[in-house]
């Protein structure tokens, strides 16, 4: 392959290194660019970033919230409403290190042919947000926040890794051997918060359907394939929530059937019929 076919990877791998260099450094080398961690950081100080998921767990809890917070996870939404929401989990969110490992690996061993013993709905994650607002409300506690695998992944590599760690494995664990994009697509609440974030973001991958050779090299590398439905159909916007905006799909598209777009215009359904 070329390395253009692996631009959008590369790229990704940059953002999420970059970020964690800078947490880093903002943390333990006293950087001012950027400290604090996923759930609520500033930039120089000044800019407040809020993970709104964990704002509406301490909100479920009846407690206070400061402005800083408040404006924090403003800018967050605002900001993945714009650009897709799920861009989180695939161009920050550090366990997508794992979970992209996993996925690897199951397709060099050819895993996801092997008929799936357990099947779960992608709906699962919306439940488990909904429960984690619930126990918050109830225990008082920002539930999810104890026991986040994004939590425990990031201040892992930033101050090192506790008994945490097992939690990382069996996510490595369930996404190869269980269900393909078993986390992040069907248990992560905070892959479900950004999925509603970015519901209507404008920019999004394009698919056009006269290039298209039916390859289906992108369905096979994408982690939540079933949002490229129009592959082999007709010329459209991938418009479904699920979506991460990972790039994979174009880096591996050699007849240039798959590009980003913002709101672009294509002919309907109907004329490509």
């Amino acid at each position: 392959m070329k390395w253009s076919n692996y631009k959008y990877l590369i790229l990704r791998r940059v953002v999420q290194f970059g970020l964690l260099l800078l947490y880093f450094g903002g943390n333990v080398l006293g950087w001012k660019m950027l400290r604090g961690d996923l759930s609520s950081s500033s930039i120089l100080g000044v800019i407040p970033l809020s993970d709104p998921f964990a704002v509406l767990q301490i909100l479920s809890t009846g407690a206070l919230i400061g402005a800083n917070a408040l404006v924090g996870a403003i800018i967050i939404a605002l900001f993945y409403g714009i650009i897709g929401g799920r861009a989180f989990c695939s161009w920050v969110c550090p366990v997508n290190l794992i979970t992209d490992l996993a996925n690897y690996i199951r397709r060099k061993l050819y895993l996801d042919r092997i008929e799936r013993k357990v099947w779960l709905s992608r709906n699962v994650r919306y439940y488990v947000l909904i429960l984690a607002l619930i126990v918050s409300a109830i225990s008082g506690l920002a539930a999810f926040e104890i026991i986040s695998p994004i939590t425990i992944m990031h201040r892992g590599i930033i101050f090192g890794f506790g008994s945490g760690v097992g939690f990382l494995v069996a996510i490595f664990l369930f996404d190869l051997f269980v269900t393909k994009n078993g986390w992040c697509g069907h248990i992560c609440p905070l892959g479900a918060t950004h999925s509603i974030i970015g519901r209507f973001a404008p920019l999004s991958v394009e698919h056009n359907h006269e290039n298209c050779t039916l390859c289906m090299k992108c369905k096979e590398v994408c982690p939540e394939s079933q949002v490229l439905n129009m592959i082999g159909k007709r010329s459209e916007r991938v418009t479904k929530q699920e979506c991460t905006n990972c790039g994979r799909c174009i880096d591996v598209c050699d007849d240039n059937a798959l590009s980003f777009s913002i709101f672009k215009n294509l002919r309907s359904s109907d004329e490509n019929k």
